[in-house]
């Protein structure tokens, strides 16, 4: 888990670069959208909205985007789309197990991109069930080290429910139950310890270490899955070494 979160972690900070910024910010408007829609408008009564506008805050969504998504998503404006998850399971290269979330407004074309990103990149899809299973939600809390220490954090959280706590280098990630992430986000905001991002997600139990070569290859298909613009969410199972990252770059 460790080593695709810290690849995560490294990819969040390259995710404003101008390039990308656009696909980004249509992924975290959708999250807002579905989590108003779902939830209502109110974010102090709705935790999942509350966490998807903490998350297009910090990721420097403007926010007046922020806001127009949560009046369409709560139908206090019009315009918002009819998002609808569809959700697919694939193996990347070396055997890598892949779990990718979708929200769009058309299955059929979500399901041929997604096809597409994999048959070209060395991967293929799966039948249902034949990935998920090695995966469990989660939920998952990035915490930017600073001064903060491992026992600080590990006492502001423990009593909240939170799991384990891994090392990522440059952060801490807080593991707890998927029921308990709104509990555990709270415990550091009472603490006053600022978190960078707190979201429910899929943790892999079984995980296939990667080579240099082999990270390239895997990396290239999640970018590629990643540019579609259905695509929410993409988990994988790898592991990869601090050397081996920094091989890759």
């Amino acid at each position: 888990m460790s080593g695709h979160s810290k690849w995560a972690t490294t990819k969040h900070k390259k995710a404003v670069i101008d390039a990308k910024r656009g696909k980004l910010f249509a992924r975290l408007i959708k999250n807002i959208e579905v989590a108003a829609r779902t939830g209502g408008g109110d974010p102090a009564g709705n935790p999942t909205l509350f966490d998807a506008i903490q998350k297009a805050r910090k990721s420097s969504v403007p926010i007046d985007n922020i806001d127009r998504a949560v009046k369409r998503g709560s139908g206090a404006e019009a315009g918002g789309a009819d998002w609808q998850t569809a959700n697919y399971e694939g193996y990347g290269p070396n055997g890598v197990a892949l779990l990718i979330e979708c929200l769009t407004d058309n299955r059929n074309r979500a399901a041929t991109e997604v096809r597409t990103a994999l048959t070209r990149n060395g991967g293929s899809l799966a039948d249902a069930g034949s990935v998920s299973y090695m995966f469990t939600r989660k939920g998952v809390v990035i915490v930017p080290k600073g001064e903060l220490s491992e026992d600080d954090l590990m006492e502001a959280v423990l009593e909240a429910g939170a799991e384990e706590i891994n090392d990522l280098g440059e952060a801490f990630e807080v593991v707890s139950a998927p029921t308990d992430l709104v509990a555990v986000r709270t415990a550091l905001q009472e603490a006053g310890i600022e978190y960078e991002s707190a979201e429910s997600s899929f943790v892999p139990s079984v995980q296939v270490p990667l080579d240099a070569e082999g990270a390239t290859k895997v990396f290239k298909l999640i970018d590629a899955l990643e540019d579609c613009d259905d695509v929410q969410n993409v988990y994988a199972n790898f592991d990869v070494s601090d050397e081996v990252m920094a091989a890759v770059g």
